[in-house]
């Protein structure tokens, strides 16, 4: 599987799942991580990963993974491998928000901005909504 070296950064997505963890579920819960990792890093498109530790409150750990675009996440999510290693160990992160899109970034000698890729009326729309208010009938 090829792994691009980096993403334009326009495109680049970065995944953030905390997980609340205590002492008893520690052992447990990184075997469930490794596994995890395997899981995603074999994935395309899968840039970067690890597992980190709040420095301050050692029950609070973090999944971290970099992606080459939002599709080659969700494709990733679609895997089979992914669905039965990860999945499982990612249904019980924090619930909020994970996927985040890169919209500044400096690329090592100014500050880049990008476009976001969220739509317009994404707090809108909902299941059985058009996509956006500009949406045409359709004419027979």
């Amino acid at each position: 599987m090829s792994h691009p070296s980096r993403a334009p950064l326009a495109d680049h997505v970065i995944v953030i799942s905390r997980f609340r963890v205590s002492d008893a579920e520690r052992p447990d819960f990184l075997t469930a991580a490794d596994d995890a990792l395997a899981a995603l890093t074999a994935q395309d498109g899968c840039l970067a990963a690890d597992l980190a530790q709040a420095t301050d409150d050692p029950h609070l750990l973090l999944l971290r993974t970099e992606w080459a675009g939002i599709g080659a996440y969700r494709r990733a999510l679609s895997a089979f491998d992914v669905k039965v290693r990860a999945v499982p160990l990612l249904s019980t992160c924090l619930d909020e928000p994970s996927a985040f899109e890169s919209v500044r970034h400096w690329d090592g000698e100014r500050i880049v901005s990008h476009t976001s890729g969220l739509a317009a009326d994404a707090g809108a729309v909902g299941l059985g909504h058009a996509a956006g208010p500009d949406v045409d009938p359709v004419t027979s």
